[in-house]
C-alpha cells in the first residue's frame, strides 16, 4: 500500500515538472521578443503625393545596348578623341614655319633729341608718324628642322590615337564587367528571395507543429528568426542591385539614366583560344604596345632635332612704310634676304643630345616593360578563366546535391524525424552552394572580359551552355 503510494506521489511530481518544463520552453516576453510583423516599419502613405495616371517607364537593357551607350557617352572616350584633335592641330601649327607671316603697324612719335639739342644749344623737337607699316617674312628653308618637328608632332599625333583605343578597351572592360555585375545581383536577389520563401514554409510548418502540440515553441522561435535574418540578407541583396545598376550607369556616362530591365542570365559562353593564340592576337591588336614603339620612334626623332641645333635658316623679308612729318608725306620700304645661325652653346648643344640619348634609352625600357606587363596581364587573365571554368561544373555540382540534401531534410522535419537546426543547416548550404556557382560565373565572364582586355580584342563565344540543364 505504501509503495503505490508514493509511486503515486512520483507520478504526480514527474507530470508538474513537465508541464512547468514546458511552460517555461514555450512562454516568451513578447516585449522583449515582438513578433517580426510588430518591428516592420509603417509606411505612411500620403494620398497627396500620389500622380494619378504616372505610368513608370521601363527599358530593355542587353550587353550590346550598354556597350553603345558606354562608347557614345563616356567622358574618358570624349576626352581621348580631344586629344587626338588637339594632337592634329599641332601638327598644323608646326607646318605654319613654311607659310609667310605677315605684321602691320601703326603709331606716333614725338621725340626731342638731347645731344643735338646741347651741341647746338638750341631744342630740337620732331614728330614723327606712322601711318602703317606692313612687314612680311617667309622661312624658306632651315635644313630639315620643321621636318623633324612635324615628324615628333605626327608620332604623337598617333600615340594619342592609341590611347584612345586603349580607353576604348578599357571603358569597354568596365562595362562588361559591371554587366556581369548587375546580371550576379539578380541572380543573388533570387537566392535571397527563394532562401526567404523556403523560411517562410519552415515557419508555417514549425507553427502547426506547436498548434497540434507536436513540438515545443522554441521551434517557432527559431524558425521565426531564420525567418527574420533571411529577409535582411534579401533587403542586402536588393540594394546590392541598385548599387550594381548605379555603377553600370556611371561608367556608361549616364547616372540619371530612366529605369530599365535586364532580362539576361548570367550564361556560360565556352571560348576555343590557346595561351599562344592570345599573344599572337595581343602583339598585333594591344594598343599599349604600339603605342611603346611610337613613343620610341619619337625617342629618336628627338635625337635627330637636337642634332640640328646649331643649322641657320634662310629666310626673306619684305617692309613697306608709309608716314613721316605727316600721316601721308613719305614713304620707304626694305627687300632682303637672310641666313640666319642660331645664339650656339657647344656645352648646351652637346648636353641636350645626351639628354635625348638617355630618354630615347629609357624609351626603349618602358617599351621592353610595357610588353612584359602585357604578357603578365594576359598570363593572369588566362589563369584564372582557366580556373573559375574549372570550377563551374563542381560547383553546379554542388547546387545540385546541397539542393537533395534541402529537400529530403525538410520532408524529414515534416514527418518529425529531423530537427530545426538540421533544416537550417542544410538551407544555409544549399543557398551558399547557390550563390558560390553564381560567383564562379560572374567571375567566369568576368575573367574573359579582361582577357579580351589584355588581347585588346574581342573573342568569338561558342554557343551558350546552360550547366543546370546539362
Amino acid at each position: 500500500m505504501l509503495k503505490q503510494f508514493i509511486l503515486i506521489l512520483i507520478s504526480i511530481f514527474t507530470l508538474n515538472v513537465t508541464v512547468l518544463a514546458q511552460e517555461i520552453g514555450n512562454k516568451l516576453n513578447t516585449d522583449e521578443f515582438p513578433q517580426s510583423e510588430k518591428v516592420l516599419p509603417k509606411e505612411n502613405i500620403n494620398s497627396e503625393f500620389i500622380i494619378s495616371g504616372s505610368v513608370e517607364k521601363n527599358i530593355e537593357m542587353t550587353l550590346d545596348n550598354c556597350l553603345r551607350l558606354a562608347l557614345g557617352n563616356n567622358p574618358q572616350i570624349n576626352a581621348a578623341f580631344q586629344d587626338i584633335l588637339a594632337a592634329d592641330a599641332r601638327i598644323k601649327q608646326v607646318w605654319s614655319n613654311y607659310f609667310p607671316s605677315i605684321s602691320w603697324q601703326t603709331g606716333y612719335t614725338r621725340l626731342r633729341q638731347l645731344q643735338l639739342s646741347d651741341a647746338l644749344g638750341e631744342t630740337l623737337e620732331f614728330n614723327y608718324y606712322l601711318l602703317g607699316q606692313v612687314s612680311l617674312q617667309q622661312m624658306l628653308y632651315d635644313f630639315g628642322v620643321t621636318q623633324n618637328q612635324a615628324t615628333i608632332r605626327r608620332l604623337d599625333y598617333e600615340g594619342y590615337k592609341k590611347t584612345f583605343e586603349a580607353t576604348v578597351n578599357d571603358v569597354i572592360y568596365q562595362t562588361k564587367d559591371a554587366y556581369y555585375n548587375v546580371l550576379y545581383a539578380y541572380e543573388a536577389k533570387k537566392v535571397a528571395q527563394d532562401t526567404v520563401d523556403k523560411y517562410q514554409m519552415f515557419y508555417d510548418q514549425a507553427k502547426a507543429f506547436y498548434t497540434t502540440g507536436m513540438n515545443p515553441k522554441v521551434d517557432v522561435t527559431i524558425a521565426e528568426s531564420n525567418l527574420s535574418n533571411a529577409k535582411l540578407k534579401l533587403i542586402q541583396a536588393d540594394n546590392a542591385v541598385n548599387l550594381a545598376i548605379a555603377k553600370l550607369n556611371n561608367i556608361m556616362g549616364l547616372p540619371y539614366i530612366e529605369r530599365y530591365d535586364i532580362n539576361e542570365k548570367l550564361q556560360y559562353k565556352p571560348i576555343r583560344l590557346s595561351f599562344e593564340q592570345a599573344i599572337d592576337i595581343a602583339r598585333e591588336a594591344r594598343p599599349e604596345l604600339k603605342h611603346a614603339e611610337i613613343k620610341v620612334e619619337g625617342a629618336l626623332q628627338t635625337i635627330k632635332l637636337t642634332k640640328k641645333s646649331f643649322l641657320p635658316t634662310i629666310s626673306v623679308e619684305g617692309q613697306y612704310q608709309r608716314g613721316g612729318k605727316t600721316w601721308n608725306s613719305n614713304y620707304g620700304f626694305n627687300l632682303g634676304g637672310y641666313l640666319t645661325f642660331p645664339t650656339i652653346n657647344g656645352m648646351l648643344i652637346r648636353n641636350e643630345i645626351k639628354e635625348a640619348k638617355y630618354f630615347y634609352d629609357r624609351e626603349l625600357a618602358n617599351a621592353r616593360n610595357t610588353q612584359n606587363t602585357i604578357y603578365l596581364e594576359i598570363q593572369n587573365a588566362y589563369l584564372t578563366l582557366e580556373e573559375k571554368r574549372n570550377q563551374l561544373p563542381y560547383a553546379i555540382l554542388q547546387v545540385k546535391q546541397s539542393k537533395e540534401n534541402y529537400e529530403l531534410s525538410y520532408g524529414r522535419y515534416r514527418v518529425g524525424e529531423a530537427s530545426p537546426t538540421e533544416l537550417k543547416d542544410a538551407e544555409n548550404t544549399y543557398e551558399q552552394a547557390q550563390l558560390t556557382y553564381y560567383t564562379a560565373l560572374y567571375e567566369y565572364n568576368s575573367a574573359k572580359a579582361l582577357l579580351e582586355k589584355s588581347i585588346g580584342k574581342n573573342i568569338a563565344d561558342d554557343e551558350c551552355i546552360d550547366l543546370f540543364n546539362d
